[in-house]
């Protein structure tokens, strides 16, 4: 798939909760499963030479969840920052957190900064993931940070420059899991002009078909931007 243009892709993750209980688990194991598939798709778009991988992984909405819900999701971040990161580490990628860091627990910010840090010149591939994130929040910060200096003009490039993803391209591709239709305030500004795919399997179950077909889709869509 190395001849496609799909360079960032971006993904909501949906249904853990629904491919759980329709096993009559609980919640949590959603998740867990929904965690180990976000290492199946990171393998399959290296494969695919895609460069960069947003996942939608934890909203600033999700803080309202129960509370154990919550403490089980945080459980999975905080295994990937302190233990899992490692592997990402070999395979020579480069990890970012998307959000507001500064609601998250100390200790998780301080590992979440080491990986950051370490991985920074890692470049097989970058992997952000929107964590506390919420698209209107993110712009608010862009806007927030303006005004600790204001510019005598603001310029698409500078509000640019302050968004999570700075430096970085906007994701060609967005695929939402699960069968619902929305974006859910996902990269508001970054994906004005990404194409959308919406799959009907539940996260845990998206198979290497589904990101297949997805990818294939994008490559025969013709992207006007607008013209």
């Amino acid at each position: 798939m190395s001849e496609t243009k799909l360079q960032h892709l971006g993904i909501i993750i949906d249904g853990n909760r629904r491919w759980a209980k329709a096993r009559g688990w609980p919640s949590f194991e959603g998740h867990r499963a929904g965690y180990k598939k976000i290492s199946e798709v990171l393998d399959w778009c290296q494969e695919a030479e895609i460069k960069t991988l947003t996942i939608f992984a934890f909203s600033t909405e999700n803080w309202k969840r129960s509370t154990e819900e919550v403490s089980g999701l945080m459980g999975l971040v905080k295994l990937l920052f302190t233990e899992d990161f490692k592997k990402l580490h070999e395979k020579n990628v480069c990890v970012k957190v998307l959000g507001k860091k500064d609601g998250l627990d100390p200790a998780l910010q301080k590992a979440i900064k080491e990986v950051e840090d370490l991985t920074a010149g890692n470049s097989a591939l970058t992997l952000n993931l929107a964590i506390n994130y919420g698209g209107r929040q993110e712009l608010v910060d862009a806007f927030n940070k303006l005004l600790k200096n204001p510019p005598a003009e603001v310029t698409e490039e500078l509000i640019e420059q302050n968004l999570y993803t700075a430096g970085q391209s906007d994701p060609d591709l967005i695929i939402r899991t699960s069968g619902e239709l929305r974006t859910s305030g996902f990269l508001l500004w970054q994906g004005a002009y990404s194409e959308l795919y919406f799959c009907q399997h539940n996260w845990p179950d998206f198979s290497r078909q589904d990101f297949d077909v997805a990818c294939n889709e994008f490559i025969n869509r013709q992207r006007r931007f607008g013209q």
